[in-house]
């Protein structure tokens, strides 16, 4: 039996600092890529025009890091489909830093992101997985609803991805935070007539490291070794 599928360009943003100079977070809308973050999305742009494939839509949440990730991509790609901005595909949302004890840390930081996680688990203090899966599935759902493309690229963030492929992977709104997304990496999914059709062909390709030599450590593990770093040197009581 034959099955028509078409096929999802998921990547997460390129690289990017999330403190400042100063060690300062910045707002979570304005994070910009750095320049390893924009050699990444350029990387990739080549890669995507070297297999010859044609990209009808793109998509981003509408932040910084995943617009100016999107630019650069169809830029070295040479491609220009229209572009649009979703606010319902945001990373997941975090609580104010500073509210969250020493010892808290490590799960704040990284429970969000091991194993299967359950529904109520926050990251951050913040949002919880289940409130992410239920504002980024229906929009999901929305995009294969649509029939006017074949190939889209869709920019997006390492939690909001991981929600995605675990939707494809199993077939139910779940989060298996041990899907890696690192930064400016890219997973393809062929989208068949249901999810069960649907294939997760490959899954966090990094056009600049293609064997993941550059480290061992999740990316929240690494924000985790900053920010506390940050922390020990302002002192608990700093202005998050």
């Amino acid at each position: 039996m034959h099955v028509e599928r078409r096929r999802i360009l998921l990547m997460r943003h390129g690289a990017v600092e999330y403190f400042d100079e100063h060690g300062r977070p910045y707002p979570p809308d304005d994070v910009p890529l750095t320049a390893r973050g924009v050699e990444q999305a350029r990387a990739m742009g080549t890669a995507i025009a070297a297999s010859g494939v044609r990209i009808d839509r793109a998509i981003t949440s509408g932040l910084v890091r995943t617009r100016t990730t999107a630019e650069h991509v169809l830029r070295a790609a040479a491609a220009a489909p229209p572009v649009e901005h979703r606010a319902e595909l945001q990373e997941i949302r975090g609580g104010p830093l500073a509210s969250i004890p020493d010892a808290e840390l490590r799960s704040a930081f990284i429970g969000a992101f091991e194993g299967p996680v359950p529904r109520e688990t926050r990251f951050l203090n913040g949002e919880t997985i289940g409130e992410l899966l239920d504002r980024t599935l229906p929009a999901i759902q929305r995009l294969l609803a649509e029939d006017d493309w074949d190939t889209v690229l869709v920019v997006l963030h390492g939690g909001v991805n991981r929600g995605i492929l675990s939707w494809f992977l199993t077939g139910q709104p779940v989060f298996l935070g041990g899907l890696a997304q690192d930064p400016g990496c890219l997973n393809v999914i062929d989208v068949g007539p249901s999810v069960a059709t649907s294939i997760v062909r490959v899954v966090n390709f990094c056009a600049l490291d293609t064997l993941q030599t550059a480290s061992r450590l999740s990316t929240m593990e690494h924000l985790l070794g900053q920010y506390m770093k940050l922390r020990s040197s302002r002192g608990a009581g700093g202005n998050e």
